[in-house]
């Protein structure tokens, strides 16, 4: 099992509805560790970066809308099978659809208001963070923790 990296997005509803400390609690009771975060605005032409395969397609207008309403946050996290670990946590992409206990499931009742992005890929992770955060932006440490948060074989 490999540590990964995945880039997570709070977007602007759940920093209007003033969710992201609970999400990020989240994150951090499950065991992933943070290893950059920022608040920042979306522009059009980061988010026609960001999303750059769904550009074309008739929803488009409406996601770069959105994404560019207020600010997000930006974070990587880090931990065995990160990317599909917090795919698990968030849901469905359509809150409605999603499992209580679920990020979505539990806060959300969109499909495209849906509080949280999260890498679908190690592929998209990389290029995402690339997007946001400069390499030295992401930090590496060893935290007393991680210990009891995995076998030493799972880290």
């Amino acid at each position: 099992m490999a540590l990964e990296k995945s880039l997570i997005l709070l977007k602007p509803d759940a920093v209007q509805r003033r969710l992201c400390g609970q999400l990020i609690t989240r994150l951090e009771d499950k065991g992933l560790k943070l290893v950059a975060m920022k608040m920042l605005q979306v522009t059009k032409e980061l988010a026609a970066q960001h999303y750059e395969e769904h550009v074309e397609k008739p929803f488009y207008p409406l996601l770069e809308e959105f994404i560019t309403s207020g600010p997000v946050i930006a974070i990587v996290v880090e931990g065995p099978e990160a990317v599909s670990v917090v795919r698990g946590m968030m849901g469905q992409t359509n809150g409605r659809e999603s499992a209580p206990g679920t990020i979505r499931g539990d806060f959300g009742l969109s499909r495209q208001v849906n509080l949280m992005h999260g890498s679908d890929s190690l592929e998209a992770a990389e290029r995402e963070m690339g997007i946001y955060f400069k390499p030295e932006d992401i930090l590496s440490y060893k935290s007393s923790l991680d210990e009891w948060v995995c076998a030493s074989d799972e880290l």
